[in-house]
């Protein structure tokens, strides 16, 4: 898209779907520019670990230690150097509230340095590092330590507030009447559990599941089940081929107290296929869906850490960098089409900064589901989509897909909420890297109906 095609300021803010579907509204762009430069300058996670069925072996801010402390362990500064730390988290567990705090201490930064923790659902850890980016900018530290955790498998199972209610009422009986008055008021229905992963994943406002979403737009830009599960297979083919090449040197092999390694992401299936996928049922809208469990994101466990730094933190212990940050942008729209958030995230900041799709050398979109992705890529090609959601004049154009995810995504690697926004930046300076290349685009779509995007550059 050409410079001269931006949209008037305010199209950019408040754009009205026509048939009445959705109002987008772009709100709290963080643009850098014209704050101090933000350095990456190293990062590692954790492997990806596939929930099966139980408590994966480790909790989330054992994920986060593991990863970041041969992460720190190569510094040439101390852990009490760094001025803050900020971790995305969806689901801390009840010992782990500010998870945050509990991974600074255990990771030796001390008792000065403080610490905090943000959800903002799926990207929960691209918001870490945009939050420790706006604090190096505007001179309020040097050097961040920041990212995501997330351990799905040990999301917590509640109890329904008719039992809550009974032991409330239990816990007050102070005589045998009483208690025996309680007890013949137990119901069978007080002991249906609520699955806080389930229902995590399910829109309040709009009473759709992340799935339903999917299907959503996957029926508004004609996406058929064998598209879909064509993309999934191409993001276990890309994973198989980036563990065979070494192209995932961030990964950080972990240990569990029984002493099991573990050393790559174990969700992918190197015999995934077409045909394979093919035989799964619809799992969001029974018969006639075409989103299946094949063709989305796995649940999964997994940590990703990154270092932060001012130039003068750069320079003052000689630290080699990744990358810059150069731009970010967070956007809302209909929760119901929540899958598109990236196209409303990514178009503000390639008009804010003079750019189009062409410009940008490699992509990650997070894997929420295949649908989901391929939608946002039909999106930018949509002349009424652009046109009324996005106020252009013309479509955004053609997203190469060779540049897209190149080593997999959260279909084949997985999608542990809190991490998956630090995975995706990590891993993209790391593409960068390897091919020599100059920009790339990290991006989410975020349950709730919001999109979050980030620029980097290298060089």
């Amino acid at each position: 898209m050409a410079a001269s095609k931006k949209t008037t300021t305010k199209q950019a803010e408040d754009t009205t779907n026509m048939d009445n579907e959705t109002v987008v509204k772009h709100t709290s762009a963080t643009s850098l520019n014209g704050g101090r430069e933000v350095f990456i300058v190293d990062g590692s996670r954790t492997p990806f670990l596939k929930a099966k069925g139980k408590p994966g072996p480790f909790p989330a801010a054992d994920l986060a230690v593991g990863c970041a402390l041969p992460l720190l362990a190569r510094q040439p500064f101390q852990p009490a150097d760094i001025d803050e730390v900020i971790v995305g988290c969806v689901m801390p567990s009840a010992d782990e509230a500010n998870i945050a705090r509990v991974i600074a201490l255990r990771l030796g930064c001390g008792k000065h340095v403080p610490a905090w923790t943000v959800q903002r659902n799926c990207a929960s850890g691209m918001q870490a590092l945009d939050s420790a980016a706006v604090e190096i900018a505007l001179g309020r530290a040097d050097l961040v330590l920041a990212g995501g955790v997330e351990s799905m498998s040990h999301a917590p199972v509640l109890l329904n507030n008719d039992m809550v209610g009974w032991l409330g009422a239990w816990a007050g009986a102070r005589n045998f009447q009483q208690r025996l008055k309680a007890l013949i008021q137990l119901r069978p229905k007080f002991f249906k559990p609520i699955i806080g992963l389930l229902r995590g994943l399910t829109d309040p406002v709009v009473g759709l599941s992340m799935g339903q979403t999917a299907e959503n737009i996957a029926h508004r830009f004609a996406i058929n089940r064998t598209q879909m599960d064509e993309f999934a297979v191409r993001s276990h083919q890309r994973l198989a081929a980036a563990q065979d090449d070494g192209r995932l040197a961030e990964i950080e092999p972990i240990y569990d107290t029984r002493g099991n390694h573990y050393a790559e992401d174990d969700g992918l299936r190197r015999d995934s296929s077409v045909e394979r996928l093919a035989k799964l049922k619809p799992v969001f809208d029974r018969p006639f869906g075409a989103v299946t469990a094949g063709n989305s994101a796995q649940i999964t466990d997994g940590a990703a850490m990154l270092i932060l730094a001012s130039a003068d933190a750069v320079k003052k212990y000689k630290l080699p960098v990744l990358g810059r940050i150069v731009d970010s942008h967070w956007a809302g729209l209909e929760p119901a089409q929540m899958g598109l958030g990236p196209v409303h995230a990514i178009t503000p900041i390639l008009q804010r900064n003079n750019m189009g799709l062409k410009d940008i050398d490699y992509w990650e979109i997070n894997e929420a589901f295949a649908a989901q992705v391929l939608a946002c890529l039909a999106a930018w090609e949509d002349i009424g989509y652009c046109s009324r959601e996005l106020g252009l004049s013309e479509v955004m154009g053609k997203l190469d897909q060779s540049k897209l995810n190149v080593d997999g995504g959260g279909v084949s690697i997985g999608h542990p909420v809190g991490a998956s926004g630090a995975r995706i930046v990590l891993h993209l300076l790391h593409v960068l890297e390897k091919n020599k290349a100059k920009r790339g685009i990290a991006s989410l779509c975020i349950g709730g109906g919001q999109g979050g995007a980030m620029l980097v550059e290298r060089g």
